[in-house]
């Protein structure tokens, strides 16, 4: 374990060097894109030179043979398709040029896994400065990536992926508000994913995929390989770097499309939406100008019998695409900003009909300021088609985090403990309460977790004559030593004379 973290510290001692190249001329939603692509194509040269070598050793310079050999590998590179040959032409006048054309090259020869992933202009002026500082900046950029060796870690994916990962996580928190468009904080992912528990050969599916960290974390609460991922971004951009993360993750079973998943949806089966064992999503909050539509019946597919969310808030939008995505024994769980739990109108009557319906089985709330972009509170929202009993829990974990500079996380010990008042499915007093759909009925089908969970604490009784007597008492002691330093200073004074 410690010399993984060891090899993990030092390549990302190297690639913030990279990151340096650029951190101070653009800004980090842009920035990430060219660093994350570059570190992509240096992993996959390295993977492509170290089979290479490989066969050469076993078959000499039989290069026909070589060639068959490597055509049949993950990915198929050219020689001119390489980031050792990005690196020998750095100080070409046209490097942004040749970058751009390598990259088209590698889409071309692996279209069916890359085909128009990567998705930023090495050779663009707006981003990367006039022609003499962008020449200079991606000769550092090749410079310093040069001396990031993935070599020795090839047998060892999780390590290059959580790295990956990592940085991904980086840039979100330096991103700002637009970071929590494209990640989802890892412990968040993991507690949402544990409470998911997918299992062998299921199908796991997210909407709103963002850069696939959801989805990796429940591909790695499978226990095998035996799973199947499916994922949906809006952004392009946001999806290339999912696909990146996946192949860097070495997970080859994943479908991701781009698209708008509410007006466009991608995963269809016999022209309605396809159906899932899984569904794990952290959604945009509250989305507005989500839809052009003005009723139920203008979306194609059906899914909003329950009624049309406002075209100001799309959260139940998103809610109700996932329950239509879901098998009839199929599960979700979904990260929600807390109005979802208690507004009125149009989203309470679709409230009110998924309570009805059986199919929420959990409303978990979350510590304020955990994700990226936004400091207010969420809930994890779960959802059951297979449910076994008429009640919801409620689980009020708000007082959990730890606390940061500029944003609060969950320890392992905070992970641990929510994902055991899940299991538990009880009350527990100021923690957690399971209430019946009956009561919930009685309080206007309001899901807003204080109603439920008493975390009232009562203030300790102070005895004034206790208090009057302390008080007195340092009364006293003040009387003593004020009197002390009065003597002093008249010592003093005498002293001066």
């Amino acid at each position: 374990m410690f010399e993984q973290v060891k090899e993990k510290t030092e390549i990302l001692n190297k690639i913030f060097d990279a990151c340096n190249t650029l951190r101070h001329v653009m800004d980090p939603s842009d920035y990430k894109d060219y660093i994350l692509t570059t570190l992509f194509v240096k992993y996959i040269s390295d993977l492509h030179e170290a089979k290479r070598d490989e066969l050469v050793k076993e078959y000499g310079d039989n290069k026909e043979r070589i060639k068959r050999k490597l055509e049949r590998e993950l990915f198929v590179l050219d020689e001119e398709s390489t980031f050792d040959y990005l690196y020998k032409n750095r100080e070409a006048d046209n490097i942004g040029e040749l970058i751009n054309q390598t990259l088209k090259s590698i889409e071309n020869s692996n279209y069916e896994k890359l085909n128009n992933v990567f998705r930023v202009d090495f050779n663009s002026e707006a981003k990367l400065g006039t022609k003499k500082q962008k020449n200079q900046r991606l000769k550092t950029l090749l410079e310093d990536f040069h001396d990031v060796d993935f070599k020795p870690y090839l047998n060892k994916i999780d390590l290059v992926g959580d790295v990956y990962e990592y940085l991904i996580g980086q840039f979100a928190a330096d991103a700002g508000k637009g970071g929590g468009e494209f990640y989802t904080p890892a412990e968040v992912a993991k507690l949402a994913a544990k409470i998911l528990a997918p299992k062998d050969g299921d199908t796991i599916y997210d909407p709103t995929c963002g850069s696939g960290s959801l989805l990796l974390k429940a591909a790695a609460e499978v226990g095998s390989d035996n799973y199947y991922l499916y994922g949906q971004e809006v952004n392009s951009t946001t999806w290339a770097l999912a696909k990146m993360n996946m192949f860097l993750h070495g997970v080859s079973q994943a479908k991701l499309e781009c698209d708008d998943t509410i007006n466009a949806p991608q995963f269809l089966e016999n022209d309605t939406i396809k159906k899932f064992d899984k569904v794990i999503a952290n959604p945009p909050f509250s989305k507005s100008k989500w839809t052009k539509m003005s009723q139920p019946s203008d979306d194609e597919y059906g899914r909003f019998h329950r009624g049309l969310p406002p075209k100001s808030k799309g959260d139940w939008a998103f809610v109700t695409h996932m329950v239509e995505s879901l098998k009839s024994n199929g599960k979700a769980v979904i990260v929600v900003p807390l109005g979802v739990l208690f507004r009125g109108a149009a989203e309470g009557s679709i409230r009110k009909s998924m309570i009805d319906e059986n199919l929420i089985e959990a409303v978990i709330g979350l510590s304020d300021n955990l994700f990226f972009g936004t400091s207010i509170p969420a809930a994890l929202l779960v959802l059951n088609k297979a449910k076994n009993d008429q009640d919801i829990l409620f689980v009020e974990a708000s007082k959990l985090r730890v606390e940061g500079k500029r944003q609060n996380s969950l320890s392992e010990a905070h992970i641990d403990e929510i994902i055991k008042m899940v299991d538990q499915r009880k009350d527990i007093e100021k923690k957690s309460a399971l209430v019946s759909i009956n009561e919930i009925a009685k309080n206007e089908y309001n899901l807003n977790i204080p109603r439920y969970v008493d975390t009232y604490e009562e203030e300790e009784i102070i005895d004034i004559e206790v208090v009057q007597a302390e008080i007195k008492g340092l009364e006293d002691e003040l009387a003593i030593v004020s009197a002390k330093i009065k003597e002093s200073l008249k010592e003093l004074t005498y002293e001066a004379k």
